[in-house]
């Protein structure tokens, strides 16, 4: 990738997390993985306000907005507003379950959890029920764990090369 740009809704967390105010829950902390130090840009406190195509139904940029937290709550910051190009955009979404409401916006079948339902296997491998639509990991298996969400990542960028591409030589 030219570029790699990870937005979050919180603010940036401390680089050290507060252990009696955290304990008995996973401690706040900020982290850095390795695609990080591989040249990742985050931006903290950022909502997506919408994504914008190309008029031939291509991602070709997204809107986004800063956010101010107060008291637990995030509201917009006014003037704000911003836009980044973007050619690919993919949802990391966390310990949450798939929002429903996007799903069923979008036309997306859902499994019987209410998970994004896609299959794993053939020629249409991480391709939901709707065109040019993939889903992997939490989104498409439920809550489950990072090395699932990480096998699936990388073979759902497989599957999306070879739909891009016609072939790929991503690993498996």
């Amino acid at each position: 990738a030219e570029a790699v740009t990870q937005f979050e809704l919180l603010p940036q967390p401390p680089e050290q997390e507060n252990k009696p105010l955290v304990w008995p829950y996973w401690p706040i902390r900020l982290r850095t993985s390795s695609s990080h130090e591989e040249g990742c840009q985050r931006d903290w406190s950022v909502a997506t306000k919408r994504f914008n195509d190309d008029g031939q139904g291509r991602v070709k940029s997204l809107t986004g907005v800063r956010l101010k937290w107060e008291n637990g709550k995030m509201t917009e910051v006014p003037g704000s507003e911003f836009e980044i190009r973007a050619d690919l955009v993919l949802l990391a979404m966390g310990f949450v379950s798939p929002v429903q409401s996007v799903l069923d916006a979008f036309g997306v079948d859902k499994d019987k959890r209410g998970n994004a339902k896609a299959t794993t296997d053939g020629e249409g491998c991480y391709r939901t029920s709707v065109n040019k639509v993939f889903a992997a990991g939490d989104m498409r298996r439920g809550q489950s764990l990072v090395v699932w969400a990480i096998r699936e990542g990388r073979q759902c960028a497989r599957a999306v090369d070879e739909f891009l591409m016609g072939a790929s030589t991503l690993p498996r």
